[in-house]
């Protein structure tokens, strides 16, 4: 019984030092997740703004190569996730939707994110799997949209020399601190406005040309976008971390209450066994 009551002290101690690490990581995720939905709420108007007004410009009877639709036989995919582990299904939504796109394609990719470097580039993945081409493995470290000059330069260098005939961006949006959702959005080609709808440059005069300035105008716009799908899906991988890590918490309070109740079940039943033997010996004693 003895042995018995100390291996659940020791798990209960265990518990509780597995329980001040997850509450650590939930204070330092909130504390990020802070700053980085700000930082979303303050990206986000500007990039769909962008988004609307070159789909505006691309309705103009634009002939740009970045709008012209040619027969695909690679696509590329830019696919973001996290810097780290213990956030929950935050990675594998976003593996899960990006394996799901490049099915029956040729895919070539770009991994942002720790994450995403190990996830494609495991050994042995077989022919036909995602060719990984570029990565950049600190999506924490994106701060501004400059930092990812080379990763927009490339994914145009790809796409204009006719070696990626479509580009997508893999990420996850940001809802709110608990609800994330893993996204799909084509960068290349443009599709342009439909017909009827209007859009930022409706009334905008382009000079010398509105195929011109979305030719000049295209590479801010991928490093906008990408940019702004950093910034969603840091913020959402800070939110899934924050979610399970105060599960962990309550799993853990849960655990300790658990076997708090059967080490004093069994701590009562060593008890009631040493009064036990300490009466009958007593009786034996006196020939009882």
């Amino acid at each position: 019984m003895a042995g018995g009551m100390k291996g659940i002290k020791q798990r209960i101690k265990s518990v509780r030092s597995t329980m001040q690490i997850t509450k650590a990581m939930e204070l330092v995720a909130s504390s990020k997740l802070r700053r980085a939905k700000e930082r979303v709420e303050r990206s986000r108007p500007y990039f769909e703004g962008m988004a609307a007004l070159m789909n505006s410009i691309g309705a103009k009877g634009n002939d740009s190569v970045y709008l012209r639709q040619r027969p695909v036989k690679h696509s590329l995919f830019i696919v973001m996730a996290g810097d780290r582990g213990l956030a929950g299904g935050y990675n594998s939504g976003a593996f899960k939707l990006a394996r799901q796109a490049m099915e029956g394609k040729n895919a070539l990719v770009f991994a942002v994110g720790r994450k995403a470097v190990e996830e494609y580039s495991k050994e042995g993945r077989g022919p036909g799997a995602p060719r990984l081409l570029h990565t950049l493995p600190e999506i924490a470290g994106v701060q501004t949209a400059s930092d990812l000059d080379e990763l927009a330069s490339l994914a145009l260098q790809y796409y204009t020399d006719g070696e990626a005939d479509e580009v997508y961006v893999v990420y996850t949006r940001f809802l709110n601190s608990l609800h994330q959702k893993p996204t799909l959005q084509k960068l290349l080609p443009l599709a342009g406005a439909q017909d009827g709808e209007e859009g930022p440059g409706e009334l905008t005069i382009y000079d010398p040309s509105p195929g011109a300035v979305f030719d000049a105008v295209i590479p801010e716009y991928v490093k906008g976008i990408l940019f702004g799908a950093a910034c969603e899906s840091f913020a959402s991988e800070q939110g899934a971390r924050r979610t399970a890590m105060e599960s962990a918490n309550d799993n853990a309070k849960e655990m300790i209450e658990t076997l708090s109740l059967h080490y004093n079940r069994a701590r009562q039943s060593a008890i009631t066994q040493e009064i036990t033997e300490i009466v009958a010996g007593a009786n034996a004693s006196r020939g009882e």
